[in-house]
């Protein structure tokens, strides 16, 4: 008969057993591991000098432009010039249909002999009551009436006349004169078309000094520019030059272009360089203290400055906060910045795609801008 186990054995058996379980479970449990944090490429802000160089486009434009227009109204009948040619002063450029204002003429002549007879017929009038009166054979009121009627009819002679000369002057308006020599740049009116006084059927550029004229954006003057000389070239032959310093700029931006218009004063014009050439100049603007960073680092701001312009900037410890910046220009790969980052300052520039505020980051790097922002 086989040996039955003991309870020692039975409780030595049960104890190894929880053991074994016991361990098994320690085993099981892994330790805790620590947060990943986002890992982030940083750039430290080191500001410099910022000039920009602006290429601009234009032409040459004379400095006094003219509009001329007929001083009457009426059916333009003939019309002596057009676009681009050269005119003198006093020249006749188009004639209006004079017959209307010739009809005014002839009737202030009429009005005018009428009363030349009825000045004549009341001075007449006015010797007899003279000769009468001494001898008593009329009255003192009769002879002031009569040199009442004298004057009148002499005052009426003289509105008369100044109808007439009046009447004479606008059929003159009918001839369209140059008050001064210069070039024929654009026609606004054709030969059979009825105008209005002071409708402009030509624009006349003056002889005298020229302007090289661009249109610029306005963010490009937040700061006026330097009076340094600005070299003009012709677009067609690099090799024709021409210095001048910016003269005027438009206190207003175009509606329809969204500029101001610079225009650069000419000291005189080189051989092959004419008025309509199209020119080109480099402006440069006066450099400001700037940071260049790369296209990554812009964001979009939170709110009260939703859809402004922003960075991340991580601080000492790791954490990041969304900042707004105000941009100068953007530039081909890049941006430059002009307030809202100081010297030192880190700026995430790759892996803020999902980033949030005081969120703690991982740096990959620093990455040191040793120029700045360049010229």
């Amino acid at each position: 008969m086989p040996a039955q186990p003991s309870v020692f054995t039975h409780g030595l058996t049960a104890l190894t057993l929880g053991l074994c379980l016991a361990f098994l479970s320690g085993c099981g449990k892994e330790k805790p591991k620590d947060p990943v944090l986002p890992r982030v490429q940083v750039q430290e802000v080191k500001t410099a000098e910022f000039a920009a160089a602006v290429a601009l486009t234009g032409d040459i434009q004379a400095r006094v432009q003219t509009q001329l227009s007929f001083r009457v109204g009426g059916k333009i009948i003939q019309r002596m010039v057009d676009v681009g040619d050269r005119i003198s002063a006093k020249q006749v450029l188009a004639k209006l249909d004079p017959k209307d204002l010739q009809t005014n003429v002839d009737s202030a002549i009429a009005a005018e002999a009428a009363e030349q007879a009825r000045v004549k017929q009341t001075a007449a009038a006015f010797v007899r009551q003279e000769k009468l009166l001494p001898k008593g054979y009329t009255s003192k009121s009769e002879y002031d009436s009569a040199q009442a009627q004298l004057r009148g009819s002499q005052s009426a002679l003289k509105a008369a006349q100044a109808q007439l000369a009046n009447a004479r002057e606008q059929l003159g308006y009918t001839s369209l004169i140059a008050d001064a020599p210069g070039i024929i740049t654009a026609r606004q009116a054709e030969v059979g078309q009825v105008v209005q006084a002071t409708m402009p059927i030509f624009s006349l550029a003056r002889d005298g000094e020229r302007d090289a004229v661009f249109n610029v954006y306005e963010s490009l003057f937040v700061n006026p520019p330097s009076n340094q000389p600005v070299e003009v070239t012709l677009l067609d032959n690099p090799q024709i030059k021409v210095m001048g310093k910016v003269r005027e700029i438009t206190p207003a931006v175009s509606a329809q272009t969204g500029t101001l218009q610079v225009k650069i004063a000419l000291a005189s014009l080189p051989q092959g360089m004419q008025l309509g050439s199209v020119v080109s100049a480099a402006l440069t603007i006066p450099a400001k203290q700037s940071v260049e960073l790369p296209w990554s680092a812009l964001t979009k701001g939170l709110g009260d400055q939703l859809g402004q312009p922003a960075v991340w900037v991580v601080d000492d410890q790791n954490k990041v906060t969304l900042r707004g910046v105000t941009v100068g220009r953007y530039l081909t790969g890049k941006v430059i910045i002009i307030d809202g980052l100081k010297n030192g300052e880190k700026v995430v520039v790759a892996g803020n795609q999902l980033l949030h505020p005081d969120m703690k980051v991982e740096l990959a790097d620093v990455h040191k801008n040793p120029t700045g922002a360049q010229q």
